[in-house]
């Protein structure tokens, strides 16, 4: 409460803290609203000269600065007789010779010597040992990791294990990764299996104690919809108004909107209780709102860490977090390694392991054939759900008009669908050269040296970090200050200080003006998106990897994928007939075979036509919704001992409540043993009958030869409620009739019109993304029984029909198409709600704010 108006948000905030209303805490309130600051003056009039004097004498003597804080890293990876700089560089080399087996290249020889004496004079070989050794304890335990980033840069990283991408193939930019201008710790990211990253971070934290070792703290700031919600509670709004607060203003980033939202969810902005509430949340949005744990950040040290930070403990037993974020720690120089947790890594795990039963042999990413071209050719149509990286609706609009023949095409690919070379107008350029469309040029050979890879149009940090090296005569630590710079801009302005020395440097050396400040702009356009040429190269391994198994086994990459979950961009459903769509048979949830997790079940002869046969895809007792993995073991225990004769001795022997029946039930997972469905929950309900209330009824086999199956429509309908998904038809296609008498084309019938046309489809609605940098712009993926199509809908429209767009399950759309290298959307004019047509069908989408 710096100054007196902001009282009444001091008063509000502290009725969040104390989980109060401020009616309830009046007597721990403030009682007036002097604690605020004051001008000297104002302090001159309340309290004698000498207090104030004595004040400041105090001030002066409590002076803190951050150089008297002296870091030091663990001592513990360095072996008797040698320094941390002499094993680092055994190591080193060690990889080295486990990489290039038939002889280190020259190439890689001269890197390594240098980035080894450059780390060896600012004295970080203890950051790279503690890395090593964090990754050589995941993989011997056969965690997959891997690490990204600007570390992918470093011949050292790539010899020591710690990444993936080959010096011999990438061209490194080591000044991205260490500078010696810089002269601060690197940024190592290593990505480990989502499942098993806490056995990497349990591993370190027993390794060094927790005196030691804690987790680097992240601060999250309130947003329109966190602020209205908790300043509602503390206002004493009822439970269910600030339900409906918060449905209004899902989606919404700016605090303007708040007012506008909260009319269009039936309240008067105009009333004096909105209106306090409105104003006190426009100050509210962007106020720290609790200090989080880092998404993966452990720092280590060789003191206690008490001694250096504020250290407190952590929701989590047996952790504790710094209550610093990362750029104080990068202020202070401590050393942080990211421990990520990346879903694909388990994913391909789970896949590999797969692959490697079928083989009869272990089969690991090395295994995976190079540069096959049916892999090239599957993403080049854009066929890439569940694909690492590329399966976004943008990546799949992108592909069929890149279409990447190489695993070079495959780095672009992740960077230049990113905000920043969009906003740096750079996509269409390399796009048109990268067809014909247009002349590619370079100002001079140095220019070439740096951008013929990409077509002479910068798509990486590295790029635009030579550019400024080579074109205007910057030093490897001035390229690095800009390459920060970029990040930083939007905030503080700092890119505008390197203009002129940019443009300067520049011209001294003979460029065009026009060339110059056509890069400047390009290097705006990267803001805080601009993607290391590093990092993609991490990524598009795994993207080729992945590729790989969904293009010659998608029956492995399915059952991967679900036993994954949650992950990636598409719900089970939708997988799901993606693979039946490649031609993998999908089995449903059994009691009497299926186990936790989906796996691969051979067919019996004769049913199924390829050579060598392919396996059917069982679904595990982990879809059904509610059920306890516990509840699931007993199954599986009781099925091991004998199979199940009928439904009652699986009730017997497995021991279920009630509950966990009738949820396998109505899941359909007990039609093996009763029939179908509703005779499922007909006997389930008669396992009770020697109760009083149900004496009478007759017993189980007897009076319920009148229960029908259920319909196709009604199995939809309970499939979605318990599965979340159906093995059965499409609910669409039993809506059929209505959405043709309405006029209302198939997704596949849409897509095949030509481009310009303007049509109306319906479907159901299964992804909404709107992305910061698209301008309000929400882009929807609809699906129907034929086909997927994605529909643009501007601000305009959304602004007018935004229930509709953004609540609605079925929804129906009037747009022109627009086709183009393969690719269709549709660029909604109008959007019809269906939701009347649905009935009790439970579908949902996966929405991205």
């Amino acid at each position: 409460m710096h100054r007196r108006g902001r009282r009444a948000l001091q008063d509000a905030l502290t009725a969040i803290r104390l989980r109060g209303t401020l009616a309830d805490l009046a007597g721990r309130l403030f009682p007036n609203g002097e604690r605020h600051l004051r001008s000297r003056e104002e302090l001159a009039a309340l309290y004698p000269r000498e207090w104030l004097a004595e004040s400041v004498e105090i001030a002066g003597r409590c002076q803190l600065s951050l150089r008297e804080l002296r870091y030091r890293y663990p001592h513990e990876l360095v072996p008797p007789g040698l320094d941390a700089d002499q094993h680092l560089a055994q190591l080193a080399w060690l990889g080295a010779v486990k990489r290039w087996p038939g002889g280190i290249p020259e190439k890689v020889k001269a890197q390594l010597e240098r980035e080894l004496a450059l780390i060896a004079e600012l004295g970080y070989a203890h950051f790279f040992l503690t890395v090593h050794d964090l990754v050589r304890f995941a993989r011997d335990r056969g965690i997959l990791c891997q690490g990204r980033g600007s570390a992918a840069n470093s011949a050292v990283c790539y010899c020591l294990g710690i990444t993936e991408v080959d010096p011999a193939r990438v061209e490194l930019l080591f000044e991205r990764f260490l500078s010696r201008e810089r002269r601060e710790p690197p940024d190592i990211d290593v990505d480990f299996e989502h499942e098993r990253r806490e056995e990497v971070i349990q591993y370190a934290l027993a390794k060094y104690g927790r005196e030691r070792a804690a987790l680097a703290a992240t601060v999250i700031r309130y947003r329109p919809r966190s602020a209205v919600r908790d300043l509602a509670r503390a206002l004493g709004f009822a439970p269910e108004e600030v339900a409906r607060m918060g449905r209004a203003l899902a989606w919404s980033h700016d605090p303007e909107e708040i007012a506008p939202r909260l009319r269009e969810a039936g309240y008067d902005p105009g009333s004096p209780p909105l209106r306090r509430l409105i104003a006190l949340a426009r100050e509210l949005v962007g106020h720290p709102r609790h200090l989080s744990q880092h998404v993966g950040g452990l720092v280590i040290s060789e003191e206690p860490l008490s001694h250096l930070v504020p250290v407190e403990p952590a929701a989590m037993p047996g952790r504790q977090v710094i209550q610093w974020d990362k750029d104080d720690l990068e202020t202070l120089g401590l050393l942080k390694v990211d421990c990520l947790a990346l879903g694909m890594l388990s994913c391909l795990r789970r896949a590999l392991d797969l692959l490697g039963e079928r083989l009869g042999q272990a089969f690991g990413l090395a295994d995976i054939p190079p540069e096959d071209p049916g892999v090239y050719e599957m993403l080049s149509r854009g066929d890439s759900v569940g694909v690492f990286q590329v399966e976004s609706r943008a990546q799949q609009a992108m592909l069929p008009r890149l279409r990447p023949r190489n695993f070079y095409d495959l780095v672009i690919e992740v960077a230049i669908v990113r905000p920043g070379p969009i906003q740096g107008q750079m996509v269409h350029p390399y796009l048109r050269r990268r067809n014909g469309e247009e002349p590619v040029s370079y100002p001079s050979e140095a220019v070439r040296a740096v951008l013929e890879r990409t077509l002479g149009v910068p798509i990486f940090q590295e790029q635009v970090m030579r550019l400024a090296m080579v074109a205007a005569g910057f030093t490897p630590g001035e390229a690095d200050r800009l390459r920060r710079a970029m990040g930083a801009w939007r905030r503080r302005g700092e890119l505008e200080v390197f203009r002129e020395r940019l443009l300067q440097g520049m011209q001294e050396r003979g460029y065009a003006p026009e060339f110059a400040e056509r890069l400047f702009e390009q290097i705006r356009g990267f803001g805080s998106y601009g993607f290391p040429e590093s990092h993609a190269a991490s990524f598009a391994l795994l993207v080729y990897a992945s590729a790989w198994i969904k293009r010659y086994h998608p029956e492995v990459f399915a059952c991967a994928l679900l036993n994954s979950q949650p992950l990636g961009f598409y719900a089970p459903d939708q997988i799901l007939t993606d693979a039946r769509r490649h031609g993998v048979r999908v089995l449903p949830v059994d009691v009497r075979v299926s186990g936790w997790d989906s796996a691969l079940e051979p067919l019996p002869p004769g049913q199924c036509r390829e050579s060598p046969p392919r396996p059917a895809l069982r679904l595990g007792l982990r879809e059904v919704k509610g059920l306890a993995r516990a509840a699931a073991e007993r199954i599986l225990a009781a099925r091991a001992a004998a199979p199940f004769r009928d439904l009652a001795d699986f009730a017997a022997r497995s021991a279920l409540d009630a509950g966990s029946l009738e949820r396998l039930a109505a899941a359909g997972a007990l039609f093996g043993l009763a029939g179908h469905r509703r005779r499922a929950l007909w006997e389930v309900g008669g396992l009770w009958r020697e109760a009083p209330l149900f004496a009478a009824l007759p017993p189980p086999g007897q009076g319920e030869a009148a229960i029908r199956p259920a319909s196709g429509w009604e199995n939809a309908c309970a499939d979605y409620a318990t599965l979340g998904h159906t093995l059965g038809p499409h609910p669409l296609v039993f809506l059929r009739p209505e959405l043709r008498a309405r006029g209302f084309l198939r997704l596949a019938e849409a897509a095949a019109r030509a481009g310009g046309e303007r049509l109306r489809v319906a479907g159901l609605v299964r992804l909404r993304q709107r992305p910061g940098t698209a301008k309000g712009t929400l882009f929807l993926t609809l699906e129907d029984e034929s086909a997927s199509l994605n529909v643009i809908v501007w601000p305009a429209i959304l602004a007018r029909q935004r229930w509709a767009a953004l609540a609605s399950p079925l929804l129906g759309v009037v747009g022109r198409l627009e086709a183009r290298d393969g690719v269709a959307h549709l660029l909604a004019e109008r959007l019809l709600p269906l939701d009347g047509l649905l009935g009790g069908l439970p579908v949902s989408s996966r929405d991205f704010h």
